[in-house]
């Protein structure tokens, strides 16, 4: 199978502005097709989002960038 093609979601927008982003990020995850991915771009590293997509069957990886954020690649097989 061929790596997943992701696309990238940088959440630092919303948490300026107060928001919440699990939402968000959630309705990006359901609406992902085979062979996709998602890159969500954090101020921190989102252990509880890891860990709850984890239990429902997706992969992930992250990444400390040089600017201070985190990224954090999810997809499924």
């Amino acid at each position: 199978m061929a790596a997943p093609k992701f696309k990238v979601f940088d959440v630092r927008p919303l948490l300026a502005r107060g928001e919440e982003p699990f939402a968000a990020i959630r309705a990006q995850v359901d609406r992902l097709a085979p062979g996709r991915g998602l890159t969500v771009v954090a101020p921190f590293l989102p252990a509880p989002l890891i860990e709850l997509l984890k239990a429902e069957g997706f992969h992930s990886t992250f990444e400390h960038r040089t600017d201070g954020a985190w990224s954090v690649g999810f997809w499924k097989d």
